[in-house]
Order: C-alpha cells, then sequence, then structure tokens
C-alpha cells in the first residue's frame, strides 16, 4: 500500500508538472532580439518550423532558406542559428528569423574586425554613386572610389563580381550602416614593401616592376611598395615617339636602377641600359664618306631620320637631300618606311649624332652644268617659268637658268615679260654666269646682238646738230629718238624757244620732227643730251649775218657772199669737238 501511495504520489507530480507547464509555457529563457540554437523539425513550401528547444516549434518564412537558384538550403535535422523576432504568451508561438540571425551574427564579425584592426573579404556587387556596394556574409557595404585604389581606377566597372579583402573603418548598427576600405590595406602592404626595398636597393640593381602608368614622357613602374620612373629615353637605344611603342599597362618589366635618391624615394630605371650601347665605335663602323643603306624611321620639317641599324639613327637635314630641288618638306621626295642609300657625312660618338646625306649619292650636276655650259654658251630652252622679275629656261633635269627683265632686250622698257614671251616657247640665250656654290645660272637674251649704245657716242658727238621725232612729252623735257632704241633727252631748259609760260606740251606734240643739238653722250649710262636752245640761238646768229647793214653789204661782192654761205653751211670746228 505505502508503495501504491508512493507510485501515485509520484505520478500525480509528474502529470501536474507538465499540465502545470504546458498551461503556462515557460518563455524566460527566450528573450526578443537574441539569437538561440534551433532544430529544423519540418520543410514546407511556405514556412520552415525550427524547434528551439521549447514547447512550440517558431516559424521561419521558407525565403530566407533560397539560394540564388531557387533551392531550399536547409533540411530536417539541420541545426541553426535563429533570431527571436517576436513572442506571443498568450498564443505560445514565436516568431523567428534565419536572415537576421545571420545579419547579426556579421555584425559581431564586423565589429571584431574593426576592433582588432583584422580584414574581412567581400564582393563588389554593383557601383553606387559614391562608389560600390559590398556583400560580406549577407550584409551590404559601403565602399568609397576613394577608397577602392591608391590610384584612381580607369575601368571601375571592371570590379564588379570581383572579391577583395576588406578593412571596416565604421558600423551603425542600428542603421545597419558599414563603410570599408581596401586602399588601407594597400597602403599598409606597399609600406610593408617599400621599407623591405629601401633596405636592399641601390644604384646599377636589376629590379623587376609591373606598368602602372604610361605618360608621353615615360612609364611608372610599381617596383613593389615604390614607384620608379621609366623615362621614354632609357626606354631603347633608337627614337621612339611614345612609350607605348614598347610597353603597355600592366606588362611585367625587368630594369635597372640608373639612380637612386634615398631620402625623397625616387627610382630613376632603364630599359636600354640592359643591352649594349649600339653607339660603342660608331665611327669605325660608319666612317665619314662611306656609302650605306638605311630605313627612314621619321620625318620632321629640318629633315629625315634613318636608322642605320637597331639603336643607330642618322640625320638627312633637308638642304642634303636633293642638290636641285628647294624642299619645303622632305615628305616630297622620301616617306617613313622608305629604303634609302645616305653618305655618312659626320660622326660626333660623343653626342650620338650622325649627319648623313642623300643628294651625294649622286654627282654634284651643278659642277656638270659649270663644264657643260661655260659663260659665253648659246643655247635653247624652253620658258617653264614666268615672273616680274624674269622669265626661268629649263637647262638640265631640275637646273633652271634665269633670264633677268632687263637682260631681255637693249632698247625696250619691258614692264613683264610675258608681254613678249609666254610659258612653253622655246627662246635662244647667251650663258652670263654659272655660279655653283650659289647654284644659280643667269643667262641674256640681249646679249646675242651687239649693244646699239656701243656706237652712240662716236655716231653722235658732242656738238653735232642731229634730227629726231619725239617720242614723249613730259613736264621736265622732251624725249627724242633719233634712231631704233636710241634716245635722247631735251631737258625743258634746253628748249629755249622763249615763249614765257608755256609747257612742253603746249609747244610739242608726239611724232614731230625736230632738229637739235647734242650736249652730252654717254654710252655707259645711256644717256643723250640734246639741246634746241643751241641751235635756236645759233640760227639767230646766221641771220643777223645776212641781214647786215648796207654799208657792210656794199663792200661784198658776189663771191665773197657765196664763200661765207658755204663756210657757214658747216659745222663749226668747235661744235665738232
Amino acid at each position: 500500500m505505502a508503495m501504491q501511495e508512493a507510485g501515485r504520489d509520484t505520478d500525480t507530480f509528474d502529470f501536474g508538472s507538465a499540465l502545470e507547464n504546458y498551461l503556462t509555457p515557460d518563455f524566460g529563457e527566450i528573450e526578443v532580439g537574441s539569437i538561440v540554437k534551433g532544430e529544423v523539425v519540418r520543410v514546407g513550401d511556405d514556412n520552415v518550423l525550427v524547434d528551439v528547444s521549447f514547447k512550440s516549434e517558431g516559424q521561419i518564412p521558407t525565403s530566407e532558406f533560397l539560394d540564388s537558384a531557387g533551392n531550399v538550403t536547409v533540411k530536417v535535422g539541420d541545426k541553426i542559428d535563429v533570431y527571436v523576432d517576436r513572442k506571443d504568451e498568450s498564443e505560445g508561438t514565436v516568431i523567428l528569423s534565419f536572415e537576421k540571425a545571420k545579419r547579426m551574427q556579421v555584425f559581431d564579425q564586423l565589429e571584431d574586425v574593426q576592433e582588432n584592426n583584422k580584414t574581412i573579404s567581400g564582393r563588389i556587387t554593383r557601383r553606387i554613386k559614391g562608389g560600390y556596394t559590398v556583400d560580406i556574409g549577407g550584409v551590404e557595404a559601403f565602399l568609397p572610389g576613394s577608397h577602392v585604389d591608391l590610384r584612381p581606377v580607369p575601368d571601375m566597372d571592371a570590379l564588379v563580381n570581383q572579391d577583395f579583402e576588406f578593412r571596416v573603418l565604421k558600423i551603425n548598427r542600428r542603421r545597419s550602416n558599414v563603410i570599408v576600405s581596401r586602399r588601407v590595406l594597400l597602403e599598409e602592404e606597399r609600406d610593408s614593401k617599400r621599407k623591405a626595398l629601401l633596405e636592399t636597393l641601390e644604384e646599377g640593381q636589376i629590379v623587376t616592376g609591373k606598368a602602372k602608368n604610361i605618360t608621353e614622357y615615360g612609364v611608372f613602374v610599381d617596383l613593389g611598395g615604390l614607384d620608379g620612373l621609366l623615362h621614354i629615353t632609357d626606354m631603347s637605344w633608337k627614337r621612339i615617339r611614345h612609350p607605348k611603342e614598347m610597353v603597355t599597362l600592366g606588362m611585367d618589366l625587368t630594369l635597372k636602377v640608373l639612380s637612386f635618391d634615398r631620402e625623397h624615394c625616387k627610382v630613376s630605371l632603364g630599359l636600354k641600359q640592359l643591352v649594349p650601347d649600339p653607339w660603342e665605335n660608331i665611327a669605325a663602323r660608319f666612317p665619314v664618306g662611306t656609302k650605306v643603306h638605311g630605313k627612314v624611321s621619321n620625318l620632321v620639317d629640318y629633315g629625315a631620320f634613318v636608322e642605320l641599324e637597331p639603336g643607330v639613327e642618322g640625320l638627312v637635314h633637308i638642304s642634303e637631300i636633293s642638290w636641285t630641288r628647294k624642299l619645303r618638306h622632305p615628305s616630297q621626295l622620301v616617306h617613313t618606311g622608305e629604303e634609302v642609300e645616305v653618305v655618312i657625312l659626320g660622326v660626333d660618338a660623343e653626342k650620338k649624332r650622325i649627319s648623313l646625306g642623300m643628294k651625294q649619292v649622286h654627282p654634284n650636276p651643278w659642277e656638270l652644268v659649270a663644264e657643260k655650259y661655260p659663260e659665253g654658251t648659246i643655247l635653247e630652252g624652253t620658258i617653264k617659268n614666268i615672273t616680274e622679275f624674269g622669265m626661268f629656261i629649263g637647262i638640265e633635269d631640275g637646273i633652271d637658268g634665269l633670264i633677268h627683265v632687263s637682260d631681255i632686250s637693249w632698247t625696250k622698257k619691258i614692264r613683264h615679260p610675258s608681254e613678249f614671251y609666254k610659258v612653253g616657247d622655246t627662246v635662244q640665250a647667251k650663258v652670263l654666269t654659272v655660279d655653283q656654290n650659289n647654284e644659280k645660272f643667269t643667262l641674256g637674251i640681249k646679249q646675242l646682238v651687239e649693244d646699239p649704245w656701243a656706237h652712240v657716242p662716236d655716231t653722235y658727238p658732242v656738238g653735232c646738230t642731229i634730227k629726231g621725232i619725239v617720242t614723249n612729252i613730259t613736264d621736265f623735257g622732251i624725249f627724242v629718238e633719233v634712231e631704233e632704241g636710241v634716245e635722247g633727252l631735251v631737258h625743258v631748259s634746253e628748249l629755249g624757244l622763249g615763249k614765257k609760260g608755256k609747257t612742253p606740251s603746249e609747244l610739242f606734240k608726239d611724232g614731230q620732227e625736230i632738229e637739235a643739238k647734242v650736249i652730252h653722250v654717254s654710252a655707259e649710262e645711256r644717256r643723250l643730251g640734246l639741246s634746241l636752245k643751241q641751235v635756236h640761238n645759233r640760227a639767230e646768229e646766221k641771220g643777223k649775218e645776212y641781214h647786215a647793214g648796207p654799208a657792210e653789204a656794199g663792200t661784198m661782192n658776189l663771191g665773197e657772199l657765196l664763200k661765207r654761205a658755204t663756210m657757214e653751211a658747216e659745222p663749226a670746228e668747235d661744235d665738232k669737238n
């Protein structure tokens, strides 16, 4: 009986306790906002039931367990951490969240990373204004654009969907704000490498690096924590116009340290210094006067650069390209990439300069012309060009002779050669000068005939009386043609017609024949001075003699009068002289 009572007491205690626990569920250990352990007991289409070791299972939307492909990531029996979202004591239910539990755990991890200066992995998911969004275990963090890299990123879209390590800068759990940085880690890594590099770096050392930036004047190379400059002049022994001809961004390079400023952390690098200098013994390989072949590598306004061998270039100055053509630019005769033959004119090994000539490959045509056409030679040629100052006549290929306008005619006043000639006409001329040094070839047409002024002093001596035709009337006098091509001037002071206030144009007209006395003549100056006044005065004297008084006339017989008239008709002795 005692045993029965004991059993009754035991049974009464167990059932009572169970009933009490069922009617008044104990949620004392479950706090809203906390994370607890749970076991998945059922997976449904809409909800997942999780047993958190209490009398009622908690519900979590199935959508919180779906992966990117839409598959459920949990199964019955899985142990998971859940977040107590809210509880209902009257219903005896609890609402749980799997995603919030994960977020809280990630925030706990982020706080630990921040406090202990650790790093955490994340994936850049998209670009936003001012930077990127980074997924860190389901938590979206903000990566400012200035904290992406040590230098501005050329293509910011290229970083999307890539994983990186980050340092946590700031956390606001209440607002779910997280700011991360990648640049901080890169700076620490750079400083660490720089410190190690500075301890070992020295001039003449061979180093490796990666091209990180390319400019017009060179390439900046990352040596591992320290940037060095590879200047364009140290990239190759041959001439290059831009570093991109040899280097691309991100290329691995082996270089030589040319100089190192430890105090300012400046490093100058060289690429061409890794191979022998092609300018060594250059004078022996390219002696002056030898003919060599090369390729035109570059054209500039003042000449053409010709590559004689890799790393060795010479300059053909524009004046050394052609004997006969006056070039405005070398491209008129040569082109980049063209194979040419040149002559070595000079070598300066110290300044790494070679002077070349193209025209020297062939004989100087001016030397041939000087031998073929000595001064005085009469030749024929075609008019190639006519200008105000003369005509250019084709002599040899590339060589023209000039007939100056003053050498066309002895007598005609030619304002422009086109008045008498046109391009394409064939003319005969005499060689006047051949100036080989100045490359000038002058010709003359009028020199083919005798200068009519050469005989003027003998034909028209001072004191003789001549007849001529008025050809031009001016305020200062009249011009009189005494023969074809020879004109004389009667200055207004030598008109002497005694009519006051009259101008030459009032007294004379073109084509009028007059008689005048020669008072000045010069073949060199081509000047013939005439006088009407002296002819007029002499005529008056003769008139007076012929009209003498009765006493004088009466004393002369007829024979004396005829004799005197005959003597007066002859030129006076003074006039002849």
